[in-house]
């Protein structure tokens, strides 16, 4: 309720109080007193001299400095449209079963989501087969990586534990 009266005051004639504040005067700022720079400049036909006098020592040595700037280079746009800013080698992918919404290429050292889990879903069936090294040279992928996934990453992993190992609590009935 107390918002609605006060906004009721802050609108009212608002239109009236803007123009009345926009067409008073404005006060004039206080008179800038003279610094001692400006005060001496007139005065001292010395200091007016030194102003304009040239520096044969300085200009010599500017004449020494050679300044050579050369635009940067144009960025040249590849066929798809996009500026090409680093060159990355890249391999075509293992194809799975979802063709058309599979990326085409991925850069080295890189791999889908489809390729992880396939590569681990090999590595699970056949370990003897799928070894790390196997499969960091299918990949193009590094062996430090590719056995810390195979160590780390487990999802096809499923723990059933039987009804007869846990234990059920005894509902006593009153």
């Amino acid at each position: 309720m107390g918002g609605r009266v006060s906004r009721a005051f802050r609108n009212f004639n608002v239109e009236n109080r803007a123009s009345r504040e926009i067409s008073r005067e404005k006060p004039k700022p206080a008179p800038r007193h003279p610094t001692d720079r400006q005060s001496l400049l007139p005065k001292n036909p010395e200091i007016q001299e030194e102003i304009c006098r040239k520096d044969d020592k300085l200009l010599a040595l500017l004449k020494e400095v050679f300044v050579d700037s050369r635009d940067p280079a144009l960025q040249v746009k590849d066929e798809v449209g996009s500026i090409a800013t680093k060159q990355k080698e890249y391999r075509l992918t293992k194809p799975g079963h979802l063709v058309d919404l599979d990326i085409k290429n991925i850069p080295k050292g890189k791999i889908s989501v489809t390729e992880a889990l396939t590569l681990l879903n090999n590595h699970k069936l056949s370990p003897h087969i799928w070894t790390a090294e196997k499969i960091a040279e299918e990949y193009n992928l590094d062996l430090k990586e590719v056995t810390s996934l195979l160590e780390f990453f487990i999802p096809f992993t499923m723990k059933v534990f039987n009804p007869k190992d846990k234990k059920s609590l005894k509902v006593t009935e009153k």
